[in-house]
């Protein structure tokens, strides 16, 4: 197949003036990572759905079925920095190959996995695959275009394709269930690997080796920066397993203070570390990083607890309340078709703090109304949805504009790991202050009404918590954003 020069470089041609960058020329490269990204949304929602029958088939315990997803997403999310610098080396094409590869041999491998154990195993092994594959998605689609405009509108595609696989996961994997076995669902990851690996072999050209970083690999710097990340992931869910007053989670804490400190040490001191510190505190990159914290510690927050207050609270149903969380994804799904027209009339900084701000106004309504009845949960979930949806685009196009040219993909990697990590922390805070303010298991059926006030309580507290450090975080990000105007320059086409 010929590519021209432009393409060899990863990118397109400008467009000529006036006219919108098309995304057709990418077509098959664009299906190929949508593909990627439907794994990464899929698998874990299809997955929840069948805990219970793998507990039963497996015999395993709670803490069993917590690291069988557990597992997947400390891999996933402590080794995305690594991978992102391995890419940007060896060929960002190539190290999104091979985790297809490997993606497709841990799904077949399920379909031999007899024990808990076995299965949680091959389930890390599919976390070094999505490091490998997922920000890479991010990294060429930003490469394939020049324009601002195309490049949003690539992400929505690809972010949509995911989205409808995160809405349409649970009941797939119900109806699954109910004629064949759960490794199925697993299964599935293989003809999926199988389309993404053609799309993106066909429509993506390997990398130009002088658009590469040639620095060697700091292989101490990405080990220290791997715990690090993997110990500030497995903290929170310790805390929300063993609760505050055990000593696990907090040596857990320490070792990862520990870990960071020895790996910003590092990062100073080495000729070529695995992340050069001064990159984080571009303007641009900073900014972006900060929106995505701030939306994952309030999507965590409200996520943890909606679900517990419909059922547990309320007493609604299971299917009641998929009813309930409708206007969530009503609202992920249709919010693409905003996206393009708000950056364009608004620009992408302004989106950026708009929608991350958007996600903190809508946990705050739900910490501080959220118990005075069901519209105002539906509005949190409106605001939060739709601040998602936005600032999933804007914030990584930032970074991804923010970083030189042969460092996208640890920009890409930035950015995942940057939502990991508030995740995880968003979902301890919840599920703290819920564990210190309320008496008994919230599981358990049949709260008193005692229980019912302590969990409004623990709601309304650790749900404002996380609304006023989110919202520091949005301040913050756009005080960045502002130093990056200011300066008018930006070092996306440079290297480093």
């Amino acid at each position: 197949m010929a590519h021209s020069s432009a393409a060899a470089s990863g990118s397109s041609p400008h467009p000529p003036v006036g006219e919108r960058e098309s995304l057709r020329p990418a077509g098959v490269a664009l299906a190929g990572l949508s593909t990627v990204f439907l794994f990464e949304m899929l698998d874990n929602s299809i997955l929840n759905v069948a805990l219970p029958t793998i507990g039963r088939e497996l015999h395993a315990s709670t803490t069993g079925l917590q690291w069988v997803t557990g597992a997947y997403a400390v891999v996933f999310g402590g080794l995305m920095l690594f991978f992102g610098a391995v890419a940007d080396r060896a060929g960002r094409r190539r190290v999104m190959l091979i985790g297809l590869a490997l993606l497709g041999l841990a799904s077949l491998a399920t379909a031999f996995v007899t024990t808990a154990e076995e299965l949680i195993a091959v389930r890390a092994v599919m976390g070094v695959a999505a490091a490998m594959t997922t920000p890479g998605s991010l990294a060429l689609a930003f490469r394939l275009f020049r324009s601002d405009d195309a490049r949003v509108r690539a992400t929505t595609l690809i972010s949509t394709v995911g989205l409808v696989g995160l809405a349409i996961g649970p009941a797939v994997g119900g109806l699954v269930l109910s004629w064949a076995p759960w490794q199925v669902l697993l299964l599935v990851n293989v003809p999926i690997a199988l389309l993404a690996g053609i799309g993106i072999r066909v429509g993506i050209p390997a990398d130009d080796p002088a658009d590469l970083h040639r620095a060697p690999l700091d292989v101490a710097g990405a080990l220290t920066g791997t715990v690090a990340v993997v110990l500030l992931l497995a903290a929170p869910t310790m805390f929300v397993q063993d609760g505050v007053g055990a000593l696990l989670p907090w040596v857990l804490l320490a070792a990862a203070a520990g870990a960071v400190v020895l790996f910003v040490v590092r990062a100073r001191r080495v000729a070529h570390p695995i992340l050069d510190l001064r990159l984080v505190t571009l303007p641009l990159v900073s900014s972006g990083l900060l929106y995505k914290a701030a939306t994952g510690l309030a999507t965590a927050g409200l996520g943890f607890s909606v679900t517990l207050q419909l059922q547990s609270d309320w007493g609604w149903s299971p299917f009641w309340a998929a009813i309930g969380m409708l206007p969530q994804v009503v609202v992920l799904l249709a919010g693409g078709l905003f996206v393009g027209p708000l950056v364009r009339r608004l620009g992408l900084d302004r989106v950026a703090w708009l929608s991350a701000g958007a996600v903190v106004v809508g946990l705050g309504i739900f910490a501080a109304f959220g118990r005075g009845g069901y519209p105002w949960v539906a509005a949190a979930l409106v605001l939060v949805a739709f601040g998602i949806r936005l600032n999933g685009v804007v914030a990584g196009t930032n970074v991804m504009k923010g970083m030189p040219s042969n460092r996208t993909t640890i920009g890409a990697a930035l950015v995942d790991t940057a939502t990991e990590v508030a995740t995880g922390v968003g979902v301890a805070v919840t599920g703290t202050v819920l564990a210190v303010m309320f008496t008994g298991s919230v599981t358990a059926g049949g709260w008193t009404p005692a229980q019912d006030a302590q969990f409004e309580a623990a709601t309304t507290t650790g749900g404002l918590v996380l609304a006023l450090v989110a919202a520091g975080l949005v301040v913050w990000g756009y005080r960045r954003s502002r130093a990056a105007d200011s300066s008018g320059t930006t070092p996306a086409h440079a290297s480093a």
